[in-house]
């Protein structure tokens, strides 16, 4: 062995929540293989990034956010839209807005489906699930079970701190019963899977301090390496069999497995130029082809989400005095860095979200010219059609929000289930320029009913007596409830939600879309495996960082059944 050269057992790349619950899974199993992870990032090791109600502004740190753009978008008045992907340990983790939401059962029985494979099916599944979360059931002050009463069996006590924060915003149980009041069904628990009606949110975050899939790692067990500023150029293979990977000149080998691990973005960029992908790419830019695989990079899919914004009478909301106060932030601060408590840990943590069906899209032309296995699906009884997501702190990423009066709403309404799908194509033969990413949103006629319905229902919802009461005045909303007017405005502020799947997408031998089999194994490689968010062959009902985490844990389970490590 060369001295630039190190051996393990596995060698995991990337450690977002796939990579991280993957590195878990193997280094606990009891024969204690020799796992490396490697990070192409830092260790995101100051305590500052964890500020529970500063979780929507860590994307904006450079130094953990790879910074990526997509195409112009010709159905959204072709604006480039961020495509943010989190960089050092934890990976999307650490720049998320801390959403913990699992999505629907029948999303991981059409998985199953899918693949031909009874381990996606909801029942392991939820297992899973509760295996990777340390779930804290106390209520904030003021919230009654009327709007969170979550079942014990459906969660665990193990994994990544979850829950709900110690206080809400003065408005969050309002509006929780403004929804009911205007005939929304009230969800005791959205992680039960059964998402469909109005929840208290669960986060990744506990007493006052946001969670990252690094915590999975810690106390790092001796077996696991974790090796960070070491961004993987390219797959080093003997023939077609994978043997390691080559980061910044030093090869770290694996005499068992190499699994990729990162991300439905950057995953496709190192098979590409490790010469596995669609064969005209890579010679188009000089890459040997070692395996031509034409669905590499193919099949991107995502969810995003449009902005209502109201403004809303003083006596309703809090946030004002809060937010428009540059003193009272300082404080609340230096608060939270003493001792982890104050307002830091009540303002944009609490919030409401809600999963809903619509009547009106599943009554449309565009969703009855779906392919009947879509609509089979479509119609199962905890898929969601639609999300709101209330709470939303729109004045940090709006630069002419206007600051005299910080007296809103936000909702974020997002359209589910797009059917258009992406692509993320090579644009060099060097592997530190990133892949092109065209997530093609809107391409598909229903996606764009989709979004015209969500918005229509969220518009009714607004204009409720139990909402529009204490509305002021309209800060960001579609003209009318007109098809026209709902579409366009539609074009001019949908953004991505960064729920990034499928470009690596898992299923059966000789599925022409398939680049991985249900075992996660590239097909066509030996000894290389991809676990994370590209190889999802559905666009789960939910805010993915979850399900990342599922599909790295499911793989770590199928390593260690097949290596006989128990």
């Amino acid at each position: 062995m060369m001295a630039s050269e190190h051996e393990y057992d596995f060698v995991v790349v990337g450690s977002g929540p796939a990579g991280c619950a993957l590195a878990h899974g193997l280094a606990h199993a009891p024969k204690k293989p020799r796992v490396l992870l490697l990070e192409a990032g830092g260790t995101n090791a100051d305590p500052s990034l964890r500020v529970d109600g500063q979780r929507w502004l860590s994307f904006t740190n450079k130094d953990m956010n790879w910074g990526y753009k997509t195409t112009p978008q010709a159905h959204c008045a072709g604006r480039e839209l961020d495509y943010s992907r989190g960089l050092g340990l934890g990976g999307s983790s650490a720049i998320n807005f801390g959403v913990y939401t699992i999505g629907a059962r029948d999303d991981y029985d059409e998985w199953a489906r899918i693949v031909g494979d009874d381990a996606f099916c909801w029942e392991p599944v939820q297992a899973h699930f509760k295996q990777l979360e340390r779930f804290h059931a106390t209520l904030p002050q003021g919230v009654d079970s009327r709007y969170a009463a979550p079942r014990a069996a459906d969660h665990g006590s193990s994994g990544l701190d979850v829950g709900f924060p110690d206080a809400c915003e003065a408005d969050v149980v309002p509006l929780l019963d403004a929804f009911a009041q205007a005939g929304y069904p009230l969800n005791p628990d959205h992680n039960s899977g059964d998402p469909i009606g109005m929840s208290l949110l669960i986060s990744s975050a506990h007493k006052g301090r946001r969670s990252t899939a690094q915590d999975l790692l810690v106390p790092c067990p001796a077996n696991l390496t974790i090796i960070t500023d070491a961004p993987v150029q390219r797959v080093v293979l003997d023939g077609k069999r994978a043997i390691g990977v080559e980061a910044r000149g030093t090869r770290y080998l694996a005499s068992r497995d190499v699994i990729l691990s990162a991300g439905a973005l950057n995953t496709p960029q190192i098979l590409m130029h490790s010469g596995i992908g669609p064969a005209a790419q890579l010679a188009q830019f000089g890459i040997p082809v070692v395996h031509p695989a034409a669905a590499v990079g193919q099949g991107l899919r995502d969810h995003g989400f449009c902005p209502l914004v109201y403004k809303r009478t003083a006596t309703s909301t809090d946030r004002a005095a809060f937010y428009g106060d540059q003193a009272a932030m300082d404080a609340a601060l230096a608060q939270w860095k003493a001792d982890g408590t104050g307002p830091w840990t009540t303002f944009a943590t609490a919030m409401g979200i809600g999963f809903f069906k619509s009547a009106a899209l599943a009554a449309s032309a565009e969703f009855a010219a779906l392919p009947a296995d879509v609509q089979r699906y479509l119609r199962r009884e905890t898929v969601p059609h639609f999300e709101v997501f209330t709470h939303f702190p729109i004045h940090w990423f709006l630069p002419d929000f206007p600051r005299d009066d910080l007296s809103y709403s936000c909702l974020l309404v997002f359209p589910y289930n797009g059917q258009s799908r992406g692509t993320a194509t090579l644009q060099s033969a060097d592997p530190a320029v990133p892949l092109r990413f065209d997530p093609c949103f809107f391409d598909h006629p229903f996606d764009r009913r989709a979004a015209i319905e969500a918005l229509r229902e969220a518009l009714r919802f607004t204009r409720s007596d139990a909402y529009a009461r204490d509305t002021v005045a309209t800060l960001a909303a579609p003209a009318s409830d007109s098809d026209d007017d709902l579409w366009a405005y539609c074009a001019q502020s949908f953004g991505s939600s960064w729920h990034m799947t499928g470009t690596a997408k898992m299923g059966r031998p000789g599925d022409a879309d398939a680049v991985v089999d249900s075992d996660f194994r590239v097909m066509g490689v030996e000894g290389l495996r991809v676990a994370d968010m590209s190889v999802v062959p559905v666009l789960a009902s939910c805010h993915v960082q979850a399900v990342a985490g599922l599909t790295g844990a499911i793989c770590a389970e199928k390593l260690v059944a097949e290596y006989g490590l128990a």
